[in-house]
């Protein structure tokens, strides 16, 4: 009877007592934000009704996590079966970047309590209404298709069917991220006139589209540089190079729609005027979009020294792109008003709490599901460094 019965593993390292510790802080700032608002627990005004919260967990948060569907189109679609080794972990990654985002949203909502509205109350003539319904709709698909992985280990009467459903899941789950992606440009494009014109364009709907597309493999070169060191688990060398290579080609794609669209708009006195937006404006093309599509097609993308400078460069400009469309490319327009606003300490913590609960659900799992294929039994053994507590289910 006892061999029958599932135990789960965790090892505590000096790292994961750290993300507890930030998480714990954090769920208490996210109770104090819930009984006293945001008045109490952010620096926002009515000048500035969107910040951290909004940039980090939302905007950047949605794309750090588009992952998912790139490497679902490649692998299960486009049948690269080479990719195959990094899918799982990468979805996993993906479903719990959204998880988070949702999380966030309810957080950022000033009546939370109301966060079901938008089910109800069809205001289809919103961007925001569309953005909502997608990443809620994509967030119950990627659970539904984590679903096949884990009814291997739990619930398994459930696996035949949920991986009967599969092509259809991965179909719409493949489809609903080019929406919401590209909507949270069309919500920036809405902004003309309050937009830098180095950040708005008609085009920023593709733009959000096609970098949430080329982060994701820079995301997965992290995501595997750091599995490596904490389950002895390396992806090789030619399947990271050859996701970087696919990369390299849609930022090559990116930043060509970028300088048309500059020459067409006329705003290359704007990006060589080297004031703040412009000196932003170039870092984050140069080291977010020139410098990796140089590492993407040259010989430094077949070491793995290269392809993490690939991974930190990409999502390092994806970063800074959400952030400067949103502070920087706005910030001009908001100030004029009186406005001021500058992160507060609460709000800092309640993002890096969200982003280690997140880290903590994903070491579970990778510990206790088949995701990744270990190269050694010794760090799901317990016999690392560290100690390791098992749980009865």
């Amino acid at each position: 009877m006892e061999a029958a019965r599932k135990r789960w593993s965790f090892r505590i390292t000096p790292m994961r007592l750290v993300f507890m510790a930030i998480a714990v802080v954090a769920i208490a700032v996210i109770l104090v934000r819930f009984v006293s608002g945001l008045g109490a627990t952010t620096n926002l005004n009515d000048q500035w009704p969107w910040g951290l919260w909004i940039a980090f967990d939302v905007l950047l948060g949605v794309a750090l996590a588009g992952g998912g569907y790139g490497v679902a189109l490649i692998v299960y679609v486009l049948r690269r079966d080479q990719f195959y080794p990094i899918a799982r972990s990468t979805m996993l990654t993906s479903l719990l970047g959204y998880v988070i985002v949702v999380l966030g949203l309810l957080i950022e909502v000033g009546q939370w309590f109301n966060f079901w509205r938008p089910y109800v109350s069809w205001g289809h003539a919103s961007v925001l209404f569309e953005v909502f319904w997608c990443i809620s709709m994509y967030t119950i698909i990627q659970i539904l298709e984590f679903g096949e992985i884990g009814t291997e280990t739990v619930f398994k009467g459930f696996h035949k069917y949920l991986k009967k459903a599969m092509p259809v899941l991965l179909v719409i789950g493949i489809t609903l991220p080019t929406l919401h992606q590209s909507s949270l440009g069309g919500l920036f494009y809405l902004m003309v006139g309050k937009e830098n014109p180095l950040w708005w364009s008609v085009l920023l709907p593709p733009f959000f589209l096609l970098s949430s597309f080329f982060v994701g493999p820079g995301m997965i070169i992290i995501e595997s540089s750091l599995t490596g060191k904490a389950f002895d688990h390396h992806v090789d060398i030619s399947v990271l190079r050859g996701l970087v290579r696919i990369s390299g080609g849609a930022m090559l794609l990116y930043l060509l729609l970028k300088l048309v669209d500059m020459a067409v708009k006329g705003t290359f006195p704007n990006v060589f005027a080297f004031d703040f937006p412009s000196i932003m404006f170039l870092i984050e093309l140069f080291f977010g979009v020139i410098i990796p599509i140089i590492i993407a097609f040259s010989s430094m993308s077949g070491t793995r020294k290269g392809l993490l400078w690939f991974g930190i460069l990409d999502v390092a400009g994806v970063i800074l792109n959400r952030f400067n469309v949103l502070f920087t490319g706005m910030g001009k327009y908001l100030n004029q008003y009186g406005g001021h606003y500058f992160p507060a300490w609460t709000e800092i913590i309640v993002s890096l709490g969200l982003t280690s609960i997140a880290c903590l659900i994903y070491l579970f799992i990778v510990e206790n599901f088949n995701i990744i294929n270990h190269s050694g039994s010794e760090s799901m053994n317990g016999d690392m460094t560290g100690n390791k507590i098992t749980l009865s289910a």
